[in-house]
Order: structure tokens, then sequence, then C-alpha cells
């Protein structure tokens, strides 16, 4: 396999993160998205949207996060982290849009603006996560994990992007069973760590 990976993005890592849970091998190759080697014409022949990441396996290409999750976890996972019962797969599709759309406009909006003075309206952002992670902490003090009994990729997908909110100057502090769910992730055998900025700088 070979993961074509941004380090500081999220949505990469939760690609990272998987192969690791999973136990899977792979190669791993950086696309330089500052100098815009995401929008160069090879990199359009992996994904045409110009984004990452991008995984390749044998002579099969995906793109987008969300569903390269649910192709490692149906063809490495055996059904443990994409159970096929209905209930289970519609509550973990819930949480993959989740992360499409309020994460990634609230949360995820907030980290990259702050950390690249990207000029999007942070204002906004903040008003997306403060609606967000109130339902999100109610969630979880009443679930160990946000769709079935044990992790799946529901935990995976939304996971990133909350846990680095601290980057995007999102305070967690208060929400006691969101960062009691990261600590129950991050105990998982073959975690591996945030790409923090801060610690890359």
């Amino acid at each position: 396999m070979i993961l074509y990976d941004f380090e500081l993005s999220g949505n990469c890592y939760k690609i990272r993160l998987m192969l690791s849970l999973l136990g899977q091998d792979y190669e791993k190759k950086s696309v330089q998205v500052a100098a815009g080697e995401n929008k160069a014409e090879a990199f359009l022949q992996l994904n045409p949207k110009g984004e990452v990441p991008v995984l390749e396996d044998s002579d099969q290409i995906f793109a987008d996060s969300g569903a390269i999750l649910v192709y490692l976890a149906t063809q490495y996972g055996e059904q443990y982290w994409l159970p096929c019962d209905a209930v289970s797969q519609a509550r973990i599709q819930y949480w993959l849009a989740t992360a499409s759309n309020e994460i990634q406009h609230g949360p995820s909006a907030a980290r990259v603006i702050k950390l690249f003075n990207v000029p999007w309206d942070y204002a906004q952002a903040v008003q997306i996560t403060d609606t967000l992670l109130p339902q999100i902490d109610q969630h979880l003090s009443q679930h160990h994990w946000l769709a079935a009994e044990h992790v799946t990729i529901a935990d995976i997908a939304v996971y990133p992007y909350l846990a680095l909110a601290e980057e995007g100057d999102i305070n967690l502090g208060v929400y006691r069973h969101i960062r009691q769910w990261q600590k129950q992730i991050e105990a998982l055998p073959n975690y591996i760590a945030l790409p923090q900025a801060t610690a890359m700088a």
C-alpha cells in the first residue's frame, strides 16, 4: 500500500492511525501541500479534487479519509471496525458524516485558520464548534464509544480534529466525557501520536 500523506493533516493522520491499529505495512509518500504539489497534474491523476489523503492498494486508488477508512476496515478489519449489521452501519455513517461536515467546518477549520493564516471565518468555525462539542460530550456521557460497544472507524474519523482542537484555540477542558474518550483511543494497542504543529515548529 502507498499512502499519499501530509503530516499535519488530521485527515491523513486518521489513515496513518488506522493502518497502525490494523498492523498494516505501507509506504508513505509526502505531498508538499504548501508548494501546491497536490494540485499538480501527477497528483490530480490520483485524485482530481487535489486533496490528501490518497491510498493506493494494488491496482485500486481511494480518496477521502472517510472512504479510505471504510475500505481499510472492510478489507483488513474483519468486521470489527465496521460491523455489518444495519444499526451499527447507520450509526457509523452518522459519525462519518459529522466528521466531514460539522467537524471539518468547526474545529478543523479553526485549526487551519490559526496554523496557516487561511482567510476563513474564524467566528463561524467557533460557533459551529461550540454547538457541536456539547452534543458529542452529552452522547459520550452515555456511551463509551461513538457508534458501538467497542471502538469503530466512527471514533477514528472523529478523534483527530477534536484532539487537535487546542491548536485552533478551542478549549476542551470543560468536556469531561470527550477527554475520557480521547484517553481510551490513546490507550489502544498500536496507537500513534498526533501530528501537533507546535512540536514540529
